[in-house]
């Protein structure tokens, strides 16, 4: 199992489940399917490239492909797509809770090491941080028998002026956007609140503590949250 064929497996798998944005999935006979297109674009490669790199991967079964109709990953593939997105976050996380990285570096250095690290390692930063569940970015990691719970969760784009809630995750996909984001003092389990959205697509002004931030759409999609935990109204000293 090469490299190149576990980074295809975990770039189609992200697609497949909407975690890396864009118009990346198309319905074929009721069945989401990931786009070629979609894939090279992720990947910086030609479609060219990609379209040869998926017939092999269907003649390995890992994925089911049919020509101008996408790909899906076979269960054979979605195992080994979240084995390795498996090893990546738990090192990611390593990386910033015992080695101090901030949560715009990690990404790039989990990559280099996520394809190399025995089960042996995987096990003792598992055991190191207390059996984790998300990584620094707030993205769930896989279980060792294979599963992903999911969770529901809206981006910061789809709040409206009044509405407060809690960051419970933000995309790994930009280092520049997370350095900006943490510039602007977002992190993880702060609370937002959206105090003015301009038509047209235009920047939100939300309220993060005592300070008030102007954020474009395009970042403000980067940033998803939960819905902030009402507060109970005390009466009578109750």
């Amino acid at each position: 199992m090469t490299q190149a064929v576990e980074d295809y497996l975990k770039v189609i798998y992200k697609l497949q489940k909407g975690q890396e944005g864009g118009e990346s999935v198309q319905w074929i006979d009721g069945v989401e399917k990931v786009t070629t297109l979609s894939i090279a674009d992720r990947m910086g490669l030609s479609a060219a490239s990609v379209t040869n790199m998926i017939k092999k991967l269907a003649e390995m079964k890992l994925v089911r492909y049919t020509p101008y109709q996408g790909v899906e990953l076979t269960e054979a593939g979605e195992k080994i797509a979240l084995e390795i997105i498996r090893h990546h976050r738990l090192i990611e996380l390593y990386l910033a809770e015992a080695l101090g990285y901030s949560w715009d570096r990690v990404d790039n250095e989990a990559e280099r090491l996520e394809h190399v690290i025995s089960e042996e390692f995987e096990e003792k930063i598992d055991s190191v941080l207390g059996y984790p569940t998300v990584d620094p970015h707030g993205a769930p990691i896989p279980t060792k028998g294979g599963t992903m719970k999911e969770f529901l969760q809206n981006s910061l784009s789809d709040l409206e002026p009044g509405q407060t809630a809690v960051i419970c995750r933000v995309s790994d996909r930009d280092p520049d956007i997370l350095r900006y984001l943490t510039s602007l003092g977002f992190a993880l389990h702060i609370t937002v609140e959206i105090l003015e959205k301009a038509p047209f697509n235009g920047p939100l002004l939300v309220r993060i503590g005592e300070q008030q931030r102007m954020i474009g759409l395009d970042v403000a999609k980067e940033v998803f949250v939960t819905p902030a935990p009402s507060r109970r109204i005390k009466r009578n000293g109750y």
